[in-house]
């Protein structure tokens, strides 16, 4: 079994359509959506929730009224200002326990709060492991960590090859929890300066953990310029391209369809997924299986 996670130090990239669409070329996967703070690998695999889990990710001040005494001090000592005539406003507050040790009378406790929710869903082309997490609500790295265990479960229990983790943009916490214990992360780019420079930035993380990298540049005809200077960077850092996909109409029509790239017909872009695949699957994982003879599951027609 192995795990890839699907990063790209930026929003807009494409990691969800080709992570979607890796899923779905493999046919023996568990997909994981690791952006807990916006979920959307969910629209392009059609799940049916199977599973669902609160989450516990944080405490919250509570008065207890009969026995405060209204002195006032938790007011005072809480820098966030979550509490108002003896009332704690659970949006501000950050569970941080001062007002819970200064309290002379022992008034206020800390109680751990639903902060989202996780599932276990099942889709045409194996299981996926989401989350939301709730509005003005931390440990997206924790929730991301705890799916992930999830997956790796389910993954043992159903025997799959692969794990395929769709990745939150950025280089913060919730992105560290999708790297860390990773077999391999698959770095989406795009071709413009920000594209480069967000590269780096996610690079420098995975070489942090020793997470073995390898680049997927996607709409590199769009600026050749752009998509010259970062292959260049990629040939300077020792850094492979496992892909190259063009700009491509079909890949908006099939999002908009709710559907992956690979499934909304023949297409430049399509094909180089398809070699995406065979690219990845020869350097991570378990090489001779040959791309064109993945089907979809339930269906006896090959991938387009």
């Amino acid at each position: 079994m192995k795990e890839v996670a699907v990063v790209s130090g930026k929003g807009g990239t494409g990691k969800t359509s080709i992570t979607a669409s890796l899923v779905v070329l493999s046919g023996n996967a568990v997909a994981v959506d690791g952006d807990v703070d916006a979920a959307n690998l969910h629209l392009l695999l059609q799940p049916s929730v199977r599973e669902t889990r609160d989450f516990y990710g944080s405490r919250k001040a509570v008065i207890d009224p009969e026995q405060c005494t209204s002195c006032g001090l938790c007011a005072e000592v809480c820098r966030f200002d979550a509490i108002y005539r003896n009332r704690v406003n659970p949006l501000f507050c950050e569970g941080c326990g001062v007002c819970h040790h200064s309290c002379p009378e022992g008034a206020i406790s800390m109680r751990e709060v639903v902060s989202g929710r996780w599932f276990v869903s099942d889709t045409p082309y194996g299981p996926l492991l989401h989350a939301h997490l709730n509005p003005a609500e931390g440990n997206s790295g924790k929730l991301v960590t705890l799916i992930r265990k999830r997956a790796r479960e389910v993954a043992m229990q159903i025997d799959a090859r692969w794990i395929f983790v769709d990745g939150p943009p950025g280089i913060g916490c919730p992105v560290i929890a999708c790297l860390s214990g990773a077999d391999a992360a698959l770095l989406v780019t795009e071709a413009t300066a920000t594209g480069l420079r967000d590269l780096q930035r996610v690079l420098a993380v995975c070489r942090r953990f020793g997470v073995t990298a390898g680049v997927c540049l996607n709409r590199y005809d769009l600026d050749p310029a752009a998509s010259h200077d970062i292959e260049d960077f990629c040939r300077r850092e020792g850094l492979p391209i496992f892909g190259k996909i063009p700009f491509d109409r079909t890949v908006v029509d099939a999002v908009v369809a709710g559907l992956t790239p690979v499934e909304r017909g023949p297409g430049p872009a399509a094909a180089a997924l398809r070699q995406l695949w065979a690219t990845i699957q020869a350097e991570w994982g378990f090489a001779g299986q040959d791309p064109s003879s993945c089907r979809m599951p339930g269906s006896n027609r090959p991938m387009l």
